[in-house]
């Protein structure tokens, strides 16, 4: 992507600006807001099929998060194949096995109760799509020298809240799931060792009977998670 002659400092006026009144940014806010409440976390998925289309435009939505130096440092597998995707559930099945069975500790484990999870993970099967993000801690100019990235965690981190905000715009529903050790991923998706996995999402629309953990609704209120200082 990068060309080493394209890395000097060229300025260029502010494109796609925005003009809003203080009305209309209150409202915007405000609905976003509203809109992005109804997302939910979901195991359990249809067989309603998802279009490669649609996960392409998430996927560059996520790929227009800021990041540091602009190095872009994230590199998505999207997967649909069926015998792909059983073989990523069997494996983190086994380090779930691992991690309920004593891995994780009893703080961890009590955490965990409200949310009702377990070491069967049927949704990596059953979403039409996973998509696993990758965490590049290398970059590469054209002409194979690679350069160092930087702010690696905090930008693949924001791309995965641009992409998680992206699906469900598009009226999907998905879940975030980090089975620990992930490195399995590298070799099965033909990623370099230079690449972490961070993160496995699936994607896809909820089943007739999908069910959320209640607590999964309580949300901290704006007094905890804010301050202001004017």
């Amino acid at each position: 992507m990068f060309a080493r002659d394209h890395i000097e400092y060229q300025p260029v006026n502010l494109p796609d600006r925005a003009e809003m009144t203080d009305a209309e940014m209150q409202a915007a806010a405000h609905a976003f807001y509203e809109h992005m409440k109804r997302r939910h976390t979901v195991r359990d998925y249809s067989d309603r099929d998802v279009s490669r289309e649609v996960i392409e435009d998430c996927i560059r939505t996520a790929g227009t998060a800021p990041s540091g130096a602009n190095h872009q440092p994230w590199h998505f597998v999207a997967i649909s194949n069926p015998e792909m995707k059983r073989r990523i559930r069997d494996a983190a099945e086994e380090e779930e096995r691992r991690f309920y069975d004593g891995g994780a500790g009893d703080e961890w484990l009590k955490a965990l109760e409200p949310i009702g999870t377990n070491d069967h993970k049927p949704h990596l099967e059953e979403a039409p799509w996973l998509i696993v993000i990758f965490a590049q801690r290398w970059g590469q100019f054209d002409d194979g020298t690679r350069f160092k990235n930087y702010y690696v965690p905090e930008s693949t981190g924001i791309a995965s809240g641009f992409l998680l905000a992206a699906l469900h715009h598009a009226g999907l529903v998905s879940l975030t799931h980090t089975p620990n050790p992930m490195r399995f991923l590298n070799g099965m998706l033909g990623r370099p060792e230079s690449e972490k996995p961070i993160m496995i999402v699936a994607v896809g629309h909820p089943r007739e009977d999908a069910q959320v953990p209640a607590v999964a609704k309580m949300k901290k209120p704006l007094e905890e998670i804010l301050t202001v200082a004017e």
